[in-house]
């Protein structure tokens, strides 16, 4: 990348912040203004989330690639797309901005810095609609890249919005949001103790993803 890395890192960290910042913020506005309709309020959470990915994408992707997700700069790496020390950092930034987002939500809605979840995401069912969430969203990331890459931030957001209905766990589908939501006892809030679940379910998505694409596009890459 022509970005050196000091700026890539401050824009992935400030990407995944104002990521979380919609998913969280929206999520609080959404159930407070949908008078206990739970549908409504996941709407407009989901909306909200979609809109702030194709722009977030669109402003960060020509600096750092704009993973905002620990899954995918792994996946990146292991595709000798980003340097491993590199992911480090992205990683690093990644996790440290998905907190700071979160932080900005609660304080935009006069809500501590962080407090921990109580809202159980447990169970089977749970573990494989992450699993499912992160497979699609790597498939749509690595079929982009290699045929349509202007394409990625449309095609990210609208997977993503599609993703929350879909699966049975809203489709977080990324680590560093997985352990910023636990902070969270809010809409879109995940308990502590299940977020280790979903982020196993979503390595493991990503790696099968990745994994597939690399054979299917085998024949293709120089």
């Amino acid at each position: 990348m022509k970005h050196p890395l000091r700026k890539r890192v401050v824009a992935e960290a400030v990407g995944t912040a104002f990521l979380l910042a919609a998913v969280v913020g929206s999520g609080i506005m959404g159930e407070r203004l949908a008078a206990g309709n739970t549908a409504i309020a996941l709407l407009a959470n989901t909306l909200a989330t979609g809109a702030a990915l194709v722009a977030l994408i669109f402003t960060f992707g020509p600096i750092s690639g704009a993973h905002f997700n620990p899954a995918v700069t792994l996946a990146d790496a292991w595709r000798r797309g980003i340097a491993w020390r590199d992911a480090a950092a992205y990683i690093s930034a990644q996790i440290s901005g998905a907190f700071a987002g979160v932080a900005a939500a609660h304080v935009m809605f006069g809500l501590p810095f962080f407090f921990a979840s109580r809202l159980e995401r447990a169970g089977g069912t749970q573990m494989f609609s992450e699993f499912v969430a992160t497979f699609g969203l790597l498939a749509v990331i690595w079929a982009c890249v290699r045929y349509q890459p202007a394409m990625i931030p449309f095609a990210v957001a609208a997977y993503i919005t599609a993703a929350y209905w879909f699966t049975a766990s809203t489709s977080f589908a990324n680590p560093a949001v997985t352990l910023a939501r636990a902070a969270s006892d809010t809409f879109a809030g995940i308990r502590p103790a299940d977020a280790p679940a979903f982020i196993v379910a979503q390595l493991a998505g990503a790696l099968a993803a990745t994994s597939l694409f690399r054979w299917l596009l085998k024949d293709e890459e120089p």
